[in-house]
């Protein structure tokens, strides 16, 4: 068995750091009202693409855990389904976000540690 090349463990890291920032993107977006479509759009006009296949187990799965509320509408003669943060999403995003600063905060205090210790 061969061990995984420079670029697939790359790939795989990346994954696991997009996984967490997605979580948190998807739910301040949606501190607005969105449907799928809008709410892929938007995030990809802030630079965070996410494809239909990852977006949408990921509502179901934030709104299982009472995240996201949603409902069904007609608009444009078609049924969307609607989702917003709940206030315990509001509550979590609030939290995740001073989780996301310290943590965030850290790093940059490590690396940029790490940057001036090997001048």
């Amino acid at each position: 068995m061969s061990s995984p090349s420079i670029s697939e463990t790359f790939d795989a890291l990346k994954l696991e750091l997009r996984r967490g920032c997605l979580i948190v993107a998807v739910l301040a977006q949606l501190r607005e009202e969105h449907y799928g479509y809008t709410l892929r759009k938007a995030l990809a006009e802030q630079g965070l693409a996410i494809e239909e296949s990852t977006l949408y187990p990921l509502l179901r799965r934030l709104e299982t855990q009472g995240l996201l509320t949603s409902e069904w509408r007609e608009e444009e003669k078609r049924n969307k389904r609607f989702y917003r943060l709940s206030a315990d999403g509001e509550t979590i995003l609030r939290d995740l976000l001073a989780e996301w600063n310290g943590i965030n905060d850290a790093v940059g205090r490590i690396v940029k540690r790490g940057t001036e210790v090997g001048r």
